[in-house]
């Protein structure tokens, strides 16, 4: 015996909500027709109770409904759309007239035994079925084609919507495509660069070195847990940089300061994976190492109205001649900008600003609370 799937009882639940609300409108129909043709029994001699008049419309109601489900299939069967129009249309040509012919004989037999036409007799049933086809044949035809155009309307958007969600889908997929290469290409050049940073202290400094070791192992375990990640906490993206700049320190000595200015409540905020290590070592390659005093870098990281603000700041040398439009970036700044483009669209700033001394990486995303 099979087992029912988890989606095989919710198949059946849609199923059931569709069928109902079919009924409902079928059942409105007649309500429609019932009001209608009750205003016109008030100007005849002999007028009839409403609740009569509301029997034999919901009797011919009920049974277009007792025919949706054929008529709907032919609708599916036979589209009206495309190429295949020209193979359809005769075939729905010939099928409104044999339903509607059939649906007149169910009328006949039924609505002349509840009393319909009042005040008037029929030798027989062929004598009441032609008197049903010459009154109601041409509104049961345009009945079915009024079904078909609604359920080939429905067929339209239902593959409007999938072909647009299929786009959503691709186009999601070629975002965390091309994002993943963004940050791919960071992990190569950061481990370059640290790999790089413990080659100068191999013999200079051996236990720094071998200690920075360590701390690349760490680091690169921390790397690889969020791989294919591409948002984590701020708070988790902060015990990365902490990993890195232990590294750094140990290169720079007392050279290098640090400060964190960390408000609490963002700890929790959504942040793109990796994005404050190429901006802090850019601060350090570009702005601190060349001077032989090193220098400060002031982290920040603050919520206001909706938004993230983090920031990174250091004294260094800054940009020649002030000039960050004309700037020259290299792969962090670069991969930064279009990853921050991929994920937020124009709901992000990114800005670089040289101060009186050192340059300033102005960053602010939309501030959203990482879900577990």
């Amino acid at each position: 015996m099979k087992k029912m799937t988890g989606e095989q009882p919710q198949y059946f639940k849609q199923k059931a909500v569709k069928w109902i609300a079919i009924w409902g409108i079928w059942t409105l129909f007649g309500f429609f027709f019932a009001s209608q043709i009750a205003l016109q029994n008030q100007l005849s001699r002999n007028p009839v109770a409403f609740w009569r008049i509301l029997s034999w419309q919901m009797v011919s109601g009920y049974v277009w409904f007792a025919l949706s489900p054929l008529i709907i299939y032919l609708a599916r069967k036979f589209p009206l759309e495309g190429e295949r129009w020209r193979k359809s249309l005769p075939v729905h040509l010939l099928a409104s007239i044999f339903i509607a012919l059939f649906q007149q004989a169910i009328d006949t037999f039924v609505l002349t035994r509840l009393g319909y036409p009042p005040n008037r007799q029929f030798a027989n049933f062929f004598e009441a079925y032609q008197f049903f086809v010459y009154i109601n044949l041409h509104l049961s035809i345009l009945i079915y084609w009024g079904v078909v155009g609604i359920k080939s309307a429905y067929s339209y958007y239902q593959k409007y919507r999938e072909r647009e969600l299929q786009t959503s889908k691709l186009e999601a997929r070629l975002a965390t495509s091309r994002l993943q290469v963004l940050k791919m290409q960071l992990h190569p050049h950061f481990l370059f660069n640290t790999l790089n940073a413990i080659s100068e202290l191999i013999y200079k400094d051996p236990e720094s070195a071998e200690q920075m070791i360590g701390d690349l192992s760490d680091l690169l375990r921390l790397s690889f847990e969020n791989l294919e990640v591409q948002e984590i906490s701020l708070k988790q993206e902060l015990e990365f940089l902490r990993k890195y700049l232990e590294i750094e320190q140990m290169r720079f000595h007392d050279r290098l300061k640090v400060e964190m200015r960390i408000a609490p409540e963002t700890l929790d905020a959504s942040v793109p994976n990796m994005i404050l290590q190429p901006l802090v070592e850019n601060a350090i390659r570009h702005g601190l190492a060349p001077r032989s005093s090193g220098g400060r870098i002031e982290i920040g990281a603050a919520r206001s109205n909706g938004s993230l603000h983090l920031t990174v700041a250091d004294d260094g040398i800054g940009v020649p001649f002030g000039d960050t439009t004309n700037l020259h970036e290299g792969v962090g700044l670069s991969n930064t900008r279009r990853r921050l483009r991929h994920l937020y669209g124009d709901a992000h700033q990114f800005a670089l600003e040289n101060g009186a001394s050192g340059l300033t990486v102005d960053l602010q995303i939309p501030f959203r609370e990482l879900k577990d």
